[in-house]
């Protein structure tokens, strides 16, 4: 596993292709999401306090991603769709529920795969490796080329994924025109 400032270099690339569906304002929104959930899986840290689990276990599988990622998301699209429809700084004049599903899901997809990635990349240097395709396959996946407490593949990640979001916000051709795009083109957008 890297440390923190890793686990957010790589959800910042992995939500690089959201300036392609959100547009500027939903890019942001949603890289800020990733962000914030790509630290997800390690939540067994806490729940070890209180449940028979252990770090690297069943938080880090696809299945507990997919899981979480659908289950709140469709908690946010039945409870938090009239909350933005509402907001005045949401420039849009009708955000459906299926589009925040979409959002939230997609976020947090990308936030825990993120994560799973960066410890696959990363494990066993200080924790046990990952099986991420728990229960269909149960054995660990170990790629094993970046150290945990290197800050050349930490800080270097977290600046390279900045340097990829920086560029994507001048450039000028996105996004793609998708049923799930929130608010209308702008001057901003085009």
């Amino acid at each position: 596993m890297v440390d923190v400032t890793g686990h957010f270099g790589m959800a910042l690339l992995f939500a690089a292709p959201a300036w392609l569906v959100w547009g500027r304002r939903g890019a942001i929104a949603f890289t800020a999401f990733a962000m914030v959930t790509a630290m997800i899986p390690d939540v067994d840290l806490v729940l070890q306090g209180y449940l028979p689990i252990t770090h690297h276990g069943m938080t880090h599988s696809l299945l507990f991603v997919v899981l979480i990622s659908v289950l709140v998301g469709a908690i946010a699209a039945r409870y938090l769709t009239d909350w933005f429809n509402a907001h005045r700084r949401i420039r849009s004049t009708e955000i459906e529920s299926e589009t925040v599903f979409v959002f939230a899901t997609a976020g947090l997809l990308t936030g825990g795969v993120s994560h799973l990635f960066a410890d696959i990349l990363s494990a066993p240097d200080i924790a046990p490796p990952i099986k991420p395709f728990w229960p269909v396959y149960s054995d660990p996946v170990i790629v094993d080329v970046i150290y945990y407490d290197s800050p050349v593949w930490n800080f270097g990640l977290l600046a390279v994924a900045i340097g990829l979001h920086l560029v994507l916000a001048r450039y000028e051709r996105y996004p793609l025109e998708t049923r799930y795009r929130i608010g209308g083109r702008s001057e901003s957008d085009s």
